[in-house]
Formats: C-alpha cells, sequence, structure tokens
C-alpha cells in the first residue's frame, strides 16, 4: 500500500515547490491538492465539517498550476488532484490541462474529481446542484474521448462538440486514471461505469472496507476486473494501527492531511508520517 499526502495548497501555507521536494525525499508517493475557485460569501450551503468554514477553502490555488510546479522540481513524485470540480470547468479546457500536466510530468499525474457541495458556487460557474452528477459523467467519458482519440466528438445533454483535434495526448495510456470522491452506493456505481478508482474519505475503516465489497459486487455485475479499480483513502488519520487495517483490507493507498501552515509546521509532521512508511 502506497502513502501520500494532501494539503489546502494555499497563499499562506508551505511553498508547494518546497513541499514537494520535501516528500519525494521522504518517500512519499504522492501529493494531492483540492480545489475551490472561490467560496461565495452567502454561506447557504452547509458545510460537513461544522458551522465554521476554513478560510483555506477560499485561499486555494489553481490546481493544475501548483501541480505543475510541484512537477518541475520533483522526479517520482505522484501528483494528484484530491478533488478537482469538474463540474464548474469547462471539459475542453480541462481536458488539455490534464493532459499537458500528464504529458510534462512525464506521466505523474492521478486525476481525482468530485462532485462537490456547494451549491452556490457551481451556480456561479452556471451548473445546477441537481443535475451535477449527470454533468461529471459526461464530462468524463468526453475528456477520455478526447485523450484517446485523434478525432474526437461527443453529443450529450451537458457536454456537445463536433468532431475536433486536440493534443498533446497524456503520457500515461491510455490516460491518467479518473478517481471518484465520495461514500454512496451511487459513487460506487458511477467508478464502476467510468472511473478507475474510487477516493473515499472516511476515517472508518469499517465503512471503507464494506465499500470496497460493494464496489467488487457491482464491478462484477458490470464485467469489470476489480483488479483495475483502485482505492484511494482520503485524509487517512496518521495511525499505524488504521494503516494497518487498510494495508491488510487490500487498499491501493492511504493520504494523510497536512493543515495549510507553513515549514516550521509542515516538516516536522512530515517527518512524523514517514515514519509510517515502509
Amino acid at each position: 500500500m502506497d502513502i501520500g499526502v494532501c494539503i489546502f495548497a494555499t497563499d499562506y501555507a508551505i511553498p508547494i515547490d518546497e513541499l514537494a521536494r520535501e516528500t519525494e525525499a521522504r518517500g512519499f508517493e504522492s501529493l494531492w491538492v483540492p480545489e475551490h475557485t472561490h467560496i461565495p460569501s452567502s454561506r447557504r450551503s452547509p458545510w460537513a465539517g461544522g458551522a465554521e468554514l476554513p478560510k483555506e477553502y477560499w485561499h486555494t490555488y489553481d490546481p493544475f498550476v501548483s501541480l505543475m510546479y510541484a512537477a518541475a522540481v520533483t522526479k517520482t513524485l505522484k501528483l494528484g488532484t484530491g478533488i478537482c470540480l469538474i463540474i464548474e470547468r469547462d471539459t475542453i479546457t480541462t481536458a488539455k490541462e490534464v493532459a499537458s500536466l500528464d504529458r510534462l510530468s512525464g506521466g505523474r499525474f492521478l486525476f481525482g474529481i468530485g462532485g462537490g457541495w456547494n451549491a452556490e458556487e457551481m451556480a456561479h460557474h452556471g451548473t445546477a446542484f441537481k443535475t451535477r452528477f449527470h454533468k461529471m459523467g459526461e464530462q468524463v467519458r468526453a475528456m477520455k474521448a478526447i485523450w484517446t482519440q485523434e478525432v474526437a466528438e461527443f453529443h450529450g445533454d451537458h457536454v456537445n462538440f463536433e468532431s475536433m483535434w486536440c493534443w498533446p495526448k497524456p503520457a500515461q495510456q491510455p490516460h491518467p486514471p479518473v478517481l471518484l470522491g465520495g461514500e454512496s452506493s451511487y459513487t460506487l456505481q458511477r467508478v464502476v461505469d467510468y472511473c478507475e478508482g474510487w477516493f473515499p474519505r472516511s476515517r472508518q475503516p469499517a465503512l471503507v472496507i464494506q465499500g470496497m465489497r460493494e464496489l467488487k459486487e457491482r464491478a462484477a455485475k458490470a464485467g469489470r476486473d476489480m483488479q483495475t479499480l483502485s482505492v484511494s483513502v482520503f485524509g487517512t488519520d496518521a495511525d499505524a494501527a488504521l494503516l494497518d487495517t487498510y494495508r491488510t483490507a487490500g487498499v491501493t493507498r492511504c493520504i494523510l492531511r497536512l493543515p495549510s501552515e507553513g515549514r516550521e509546521t509542515i516538516l516536522p509532521l512530515l517527518d512524523q508520517y514517514a515514519q509510517l512508511l515502509r
């Protein structure tokens, strides 16, 4: 089982290039950053983490800019979005960014995506909360067409384009793995339908293991090999016993959370987390 770290890459946290170098030097597999273009000040959509939304949510750098900066100063570290809100993005432009980052990094990109929770944020981008998952499915399928076909074409309710050329193609073949965040049965079915991995956030191993069983059952019904579907547990506590439980269960990777703080806080935490690597 691989171990990575994630952080809200903000304008007040440790610079992402320094973090990337230090993360790679300690032997971690991957570095992950989330995405929020902005947070509407109305704050009508409730945050699952509590009443007070941390300011890091509206101080994040663009994930593709951050990860390209990280890629430029590392050689083996995998670079992931955890998560990219594709439902707030233009599909063709995002496909181009993914392919560019993957190719320029030498095939090190992992594309974590999700439907999001902030209805007002989506509305500012012209996305309807109720139909966001339908849009997300079309976007993933359309991007895969762009990444894998010399002449791509797609026609859906939310994504629609005539035949076109779009290069470069990603370094990874056929494309970077798409990992979907969420914990519901609907999420698991979407993973089977159009993704390469499941990206649960739960810190409760029993729920993750139960979800893995359901994912295996749904994959079997759809004729998909479970071996082709990764499981990356996001925001895992830095606890050796917990990691051993996930390792025994067959989890692909665990991603440990770093606070959005400066180097004086982050580097000692990286040293502490590194003791969990095997």
